[in-house]
């Protein structure tokens, strides 16, 4: 299996910027990066009695998609989106858990709406009068290459842009001591089947065998193999030094975790 779709747009959410640009250049001289507590935007779309209710999970994989749609000027309610996310939230996952095991076993209904895995997708439609359908996808630490993958299809099938955004949220104890993430991270990437005046570049995919890449920085790498959204690391790394490079099929390709031992490979097109 192999298709191409072309890259419109990017928003980046994550320990040490909660911007692209930011991370552009992080990721073009990643001698300089430091990594830093994850800041998440302020999120003003939404009505104040859904803000009030809305954990991080929400409030960071709203923030990533926007980012990338205000970047490529489209109506958010005009746009089929994909979320993805290797655990959903987190917070949210504790907090039904302690309730569970009190003595009176009562689950807040508020807790109880949030706990589904497409809680950010119905809050995208509340926030933006979205009509068109979404998707929530999880595959563990393969979340952002299926995430990709189901987005992609979508693109390339139905002859429409796609707005992709993974994002993942840490647990708190004790759950964080079995499945630890270190910390926040969302990535959004606005695909479209064919090019526009604004596309960064084309990418092909296709399934192989191949060992996932790594980053080159200690640090860089520590957050891309501690928080599985942040798998799409190496990918943004070769977007970001695209002014500097020819992306012309001759860049190597990017490999990313996938399931059953394969890797999501990444080829790039200008």
């Amino acid at each position: 299996m192999s298709l191409r779709v072309y890259i419109e747009a990017i928003g980046v959410i994550g320990p040490g910027a909660n911007d692209w640009s930011s991370w552009c250049r992080f990721l073009r001289d990643d001698a300089g990066y430091q990594a830093q507590k994850t800041v998440i935007p302020a999120l003003n779309v939404l009505p104040s009695a859904e803000r009030r209710r809305v954990g991080n999970s929400v409030k960071v994989a709203l923030a990533c998609g926007l980012q990338a749609l205000a970047t490529a000027e489209v109506n958010p309610s005009q746009v089929t989106t994909v979320f993805s996310s290797s655990g959903g939230d987190g917070e949210n996952c504790h907090w039904i858990c302690e309730a569970l095991a009190g003595e009176d076993r009562l689950i807040s209904p508020t807790r109880f709406h949030n706990s589904v895995h497409n809680a950010p997708s119905g809050y995208w439609g509340i926030a933006s009068s979205a009509m068109l359908p979404s998707t929530s996808l999880c595959a563990f630490d393969a979340s952002f290459a299926a995430g990709l993958l189901e987005a992609a299809v979508q693109c390339s099938v139905q002859n429409i842009p796609v707005l992709l955004v993974v994002y993942d949220t840490p647990y708190p104890e004790p759950l964080n001591g079995t499945r630890p993430l270190s910390d926040q991270f969302a990535v959004s990437l606005l695909l479209t089947p064919s090019a526009t005046v604004r596309s960064l570049t084309a990418i092909g995919l296709k399934l192989d065998k191949t060992k996932p890449s790594l980053m080159s920085n200690p640090e860089l790498e520590r957050v891309r193999s501690t928080i599985p959204a942040a798998r799409s690391l190496p990918m943004l790394e070769a977007l970001a030094q695209m002014p500097e490079r020819s992306i012309d099929g001759s860049h190597p390709d990017v490999h990313i975790e996938y399931l059953n031992q394969q890797s999501l490979c990444v080829t790039f097109f200008r």
